[in-house]
């Protein structure tokens, strides 16, 4: 795992939308997504950076994270 990411996993947040986007791509119900996106990070299988953001990839989703702002821009379901 990228370390500043790790390092930095209590710093990653999210805005309103992204938080209705989140959730319409994964299916989520009412649940906190930046706590479950965290715990995401804490566990994921892959982390890489490329330019301004970093690709996480779990068991089930690929989030991208802006390696400045910490902020979750999006997630989708992993193909």
């Amino acid at each position: 795992m990228d370390n500043s990411l790790y390092e930095n996993v209590e710093r990653i947040h999210t805005t309103e939308l992204g938080v209705k986007r989140i959730k319409r791509n994964l299916g989520l119900a009412d649940i906190d997504v930046v706590a479950w996106c965290k715990e995401k990070v804490k566990d994921a299988d892959d982390v890489t950076r490329k330019g301004k953001n970093y690709y996480v990839r779990t068991d089930n989703a690929v989030m991208t994270i802006n390696a400045s702002s910490f902020t979750i821009i999006t997630a989708h379901i992993r193909k």
